[in-house]
């Protein structure tokens, strides 16, 4: 689950040590699709496997990184997924980012500066749950969901260099 507000601390990048931002670089371009996907990565940074482990909890556990994981695409595994925004008052946004993130199928939560505040991702099992889970998120919230799905996608091999 994903807030619109950061609730970790986390480390300014000039905190973090060369070895932290060394595999900041490597992971964005993921993990080779190895027996041992860490040790490889530990070798081509002059690192232990345990220090690479140990350095992604560290981050983790930091804020610095907030997610790491496998991505999945769920239209392809006969599942949902769409973008959705919401216009909410700022008197109300706390109170609603609660309620939006408290469904299992909201997998990121942004709070934008634009008129539709609120912008999420919904991934469902199905194509149909995402219009029950939209139906269910007004019901909850008591405001108008924008269900954007995906007309067209596109690949972009976005990279913070850190």
């Amino acid at each position: 689950m994903s807030t619109t507000t950061e609730s970790r601390r986390q480390a300014p990048i000039a905190d973090l040590n060369p070895a932290e931002k060394a595999l900041i670089n490597r992971l964005q371009h993921g993990l080779p699709l190895v027996r041992q996907p860490y040790a490889a990565v530990a070798e081509e940074l002059d690192l232990s496997e345990q220090q690479v482990l140990d350095t992604v909890g560290k981050l983790l556990a930091e804020g610095v990184l907030t997610r790491f994981g496998p991505m999945f695409h769920a239209g392809e595994l006969g599942g949902g997924l769409t973008l959705a925004a919401m216009r909410i008052p700022e008197a109300d946004f706390e109170r609603v980012t609660e309620q939006v993130n408290s469904f299992d199928e909201v997998a990121h939560n942004y709070r934008r500066e634009h008129d539709l505040n609120m912008w999420f991702v919904l991934a469902t099992e199905t194509q149909a749950a995402i219009a029950n889970t939209v139906s269910a998120i007004e019901d909850t919230t008591g405001y108008p969901v924008y269900n954007m799905p995906k007309e067209q996608e596109f690949h972009v091999h976005l990279h913070f260099p850190v």
